[in-house]
């Protein structure tokens, strides 16, 4: 029990001999699906949530925020509530504890960056699940699942191990940048990858977002810049075409491009071909979708797998019968074309907006709805605003919602956020409509849309609704 205190930079509340580490199961896991032995970690807990620990039976609970007579009801019980003054370091703890315990003999490969990490997480996974192989990844469509604010990472490796048995691969997507209540988790990136022990890593790119943590370019690449070191002497892919990224200081670099190559450890897109030791391994009539950040990531798990020693043509066979993920550049219509993507920064605004006018027939109208980011502050709003102004052209119809009628009050639209919207567009003589709710906002652009025009759905939580409103309104 000493050793944990240790390991979390925490202190001891309660009785350490309430359960011995013998009595330990190895699991770490949340209060509601604990048993007999587990150890919790909650970023807060009360009297109440300790009492109920105690009556599971569970051999110890870790958390950064003990309230409502926590420690005294610990101390009343006595029994082990660990308290730090990091809630990361504990998960990253119960991360490396678990992948040392219950997949001690797996290759693991660790992706991160502002834009592309999920898509190429799951492409990763599909071609090693493809190719026979039993992998477990984290990256779900709302990226939900990469941070060490909950020790969910640890719960789904125990959990699919003791469920299906020893895994081959973990591909395990980071958080490039993560907080809690508005507060920088300092080097979150590669505590996770340290953890992980990566054989490989893929770093995608290098951009703005999570304002409020992070407030400039400079404090995203420190945040970046450590997990090289975390990938230690395992191979890290590296995207050329982003300066930052060129600027990493990796080991055992192998580079991705969008143009050609002349690194000898590199795959590259020349236009027409993916490129590997000068060989086109894959055209572009073959991939599962073609806009350049998407071939991007193509890209990055292609150089993830060719560093694991994979097989040339179960890689090309693994891309080719991919499916994109929830929300990532997906079709969910034809007449009119409607495309729907998780684009909610503004590099990813910017490149979205841009592949989707390549696919708009002459003469017609591309169709923009965008919802505003909630309760995330003015900047990043600011910023995506200003990546739509830049965007803008005489064939782009621009819609707003605030998702009133879908959100949550985590995603809530507060009225500064709404209005750096609104002054920005009127400041550029850019016409837009505004809902307030997500709804009436696709009703307007479905009916507004000729058979031929393009309708872009973008946004993070405000327009994840989207797809099953959109049901319903074409029927009708």
């Amino acid at each position: 029990m000493n050793l944990l205190v240790q390991k979390v930079n925490g202190k001891l509340y309660g009785n350490s001999d309430f359960f011995s580490i013998e009595g330990f199961t190895g699991k770490f896991t949340f209060l509601n699906e604990a048993h007999t032995g587990d150890i919790v970690i909650r970023h807060w807990i009360n009297g109440t949530g300790v009492e109920m620990a105690f009556n599971k039976n569970i051999a110890c609970l870790i958390t950064q925020t003990p309230k409502d007579g926590a420690i005294e009801t610990a101390q009343r019980l006595g029994f082990p509530l660990i308290v730090t003054d990091k809630i990361e370091l504990a998960n990253a703890f119960a991360l490396s504890h678990t992948v040392k315990k219950y997949s001690p003999n797996s290759t693991n490969i660790v992706i991160t960056g502002t834009n592309g990490k999920s898509t190429t997480s799951h492409l990763i996974y599909h071609i090693l699940n493809n190719a026979g192989y039993h992998v477990l990844t984290n990256t779900d469509s709302e990226s939900e699942f990469n941070t060490l604010i909950d020790p969910m990472v640890s719960k789904l490796i125990s959990d699919e191990v003791i469920a299906n048995g020893k895994l081959d691969y973990l591909v395990i997507e980071v958080s490039e940048v993560q907080g809690w209540l508005d507060k920088l988790m300092e080097n979150h990136a590669a505590l996770m990858s340290e953890a992980i022990q990566p054989n490989v890593g893929v770093i995608t790119n290098i951009a703005m977002d999570h304002i409020g943590l992070v407030n400039s370019i400079d404090d995203v690449f420190n945040e970046i810049k450590a997990v090289p070191h975390a990938i230690g002497d395992g191979i890290t892919v590296l995207n050329y075409d982003d300066e930052l990224v060129r600027k990493l200081d990796a080991k055992n670099p192998f580079y991705t491009s969008m143009s050609p190559l002349n690194e000898e450890n590199a795959v590259y897109f020349d236009g027409e071909n993916i490129v590997y030791n000068n060989n086109s391994i894959l055209t572009i009539d073959e991939l599962p979708f073609k806009g350049n950040h998407f071939i991007q990531n193509i890209l990055s798990a292609i150089g993830a797998c060719i560093s694991l020693g994979i097989d040339i043509d179960k890689i090309v066979e693994g891309v080719k019968t991919y499916k994109a993920l929830n929300r990532r550049f997906a079709k969910l219509n034809d007449e009119p074309l409607i495309y729907d993507d998780f684009a909610h920064n503004p590099d990813g605004i910017k490149a979205t907006i841009s592949e989707t006018l390549k696919l708009l027939p002459k003469n017609q109208k591309l169709h923009v709805a965008c919802a505003i980011r909630g309760s995330r502050g003015v900047e990043i709003n600011q910023l995506n605003v200003d990546a739509l102004v830049e965007s803008m052209n005489e064939n782009i119809e621009l819609y707003l919602s605030s998702s009133k009628d879908v959100v949550n009050e985590l995603n809530f639209v507060e009225d500064d956020e709404r209005e750096v919207f609104f002054n920005t567009l009127n400041k550029n003589n850019i016409d837009y409509t505004h809902f307030d709710n997500l709804k009436d906002c696709l009703k307007e652009v479905f009916g507004k849309a000729d058979k031929k025009d393009v309708i872009l759905l973008i946004g993070a939580q405000g327009m994840d609704p989207a797809e099953s409103l959109l049901k319903d309104i074409i029927k009708i």
